[in-house]
């Protein structure tokens, strides 16, 4: 039976063109501004100048924080918070893809919190201490893919010399105060980047699908609207990046994917994500890439579980019909179906495409045990449905090779 609390604060400014106001938004906040971008795309794309133009002419002052890795590592996020803090920040702004995004949340959290930062983040299903203030925080995506530009959670590896483990955070001082989502900030990402972005949202979406409780029938049809329109419109997006109607449409469907819209009432976890955020933390797998591999693996595995659920999907999604099938064999064909969307598009379905070199049965079971000391419940399994035993991690893992 649904029950359940929604918020979420965040003010959404939406459309081509969008990053004009930038500077206008950022002056309701602050005075200097931590601007933290990635690996320098933004400006090849000559995004980062208008951004900078656009909140000098608000009397915005800024600060730039660059080279957030794609896999955003702990050990930036704390360089960057003592650059915040010897130039007395008053708000940060994430400019780029999630892992800037998320990384910006963190930085933003990490200026006024005590003791190590590490121990904000989620390790064996807990959280020694969440923070309890944060910067005013900006996002400004320049990628359709994790949807951080509008909910308030975060994604961040720990890679000190006690642990490297990729790892999460989930609290509302996180909530971006406004997202900046400027859909022509999207056409210079390359079709692979791209294509990985169009399965991320479809695994976030699927995620609550699949694991939430039964009985949300408004849920399961957003969820359908969403993964149908980014089927529809992705390969639009990939095929020619200068489509601009296809980025708004898969921009928006970002957003949607997980700002918890889709997700509300269903008390959903998200197991595909916990267990590739294992390959992302290890190898530095793109984070898209891993999800298409483990995706369609650990449906094939849980549909034996929920056959009618996998079965709905299939109909619903494909227009499979079940003339003369019965729910497992309608399910199986849905998943061979999804497999061959994401294949479609460039994405890899299978370990052996990641680039990770030879693997073995102890690669399997050393994953599984890092994906546990993430998150697991009171009986050491992988929240989901069902919950998973690390045998049954490492039988999903294997089902991808």
């Amino acid at each position: 039976m649904m029950k359940f609390e929604f918020y979420n604060p965040t003010r959404l400014i939406f459309g081509a063109g969008s990053l004009e106001q930038l500077g206008k938004v950022v002056s309701q906040y602050g005075k200097k501004a931590l601007l933290v971008t990635g690996g320098g795309s933004v400006k090849k794309s000559g995004a980062f100048d208008r951004a900078v133009g656009s909140l000098k002419a608000a009397s915005v002052s800024v600060v730039e924080f660059s080279g957030v890795e794609p896999n955003p590592r702990l050990s930036t996020v704390m360089r960057a918070t003592e650059l915040a803090k010897k130039e007395e920040c008053d708000v940060v702004i994430g400019m780029g893809g999630g892992s800037v995004m998320d990384a910006s949340k963190v930085i933003a959290a990490t200026v006024f919190y005590k003791g190590h930062p590490r121990d904000m983040l989620m390790r064996a299903g807990k959280v020694q201490r969440l923070p309890e203030k944060a910067l005013p925080i900006i996002t400004v995506p320049t990628l359709a893919a994790t949807g951080s530009e509008m909910n308030c959670g975060a994604v961040i590896t720990i890679d000190d010399e006690e642990e490297k483990l990729k790892t999460f955070i989930k609290t509302e001082v996180l909530y971006p105060k406004v997202a900046v989502v400027d859909p022509e900030l999207t056409i210079t990402v390359p079709k692979i980047q791209t294509a990985y972005g169009v399965c991320d949202i479809i695994t976030h979406v699927t995620e609550g699908y699949f694991n939430g409780i039964d009985g949300t029938p408004i849920q399961d049809r957003f969820a359908e609207g969403v993964i149908i329109t980014v089927m529809e419109w992705g390969p639009k997006a990939v095929s020619d990046g200068s489509n601009i109607e296809a980025r708004i449409q898969v921009q928006w469907a970002s957003i949607v994917a997980l700002n918890g819209w889709v997700q509300v009432g269903t008390n959903y976890s998200a197991p595909v994500h916990m267990i590739e955020h294992t390959l992302s933390a290890l190898y530095d797998v793109p984070h898209g890439a891993g999800l298409a591999v483990v995706n369609p693996a650990w449906m094939r595995f849980a549909a034996r579980f929920r056959p009618e659920r996998f079965a709905q999907f299939a109909q619903r999604i494909f227009g499979i019909s079940a003339m003369g099938k019965d729910d497992l064999s309608l399910a199986m064909e849905g998943i061979d179906r999804f497999e061959e969307f994401l294949r479609s598009i460039g994405c890899p379905t299978r370990l052996s495409e990641l680039g990770i070199g030879e693997i073995t049965e102890e690669m399997l079971s050393y994953w599984a045990d890092k994906t546990l000391e993430v998150i697991c419940d009171e009986e050491g399994k992988l929240p989901g449905r069902p919950p998973l035993r690390k045998e049954e991690i490492v039988e999903i893992l294997r089902m991808a090779m």
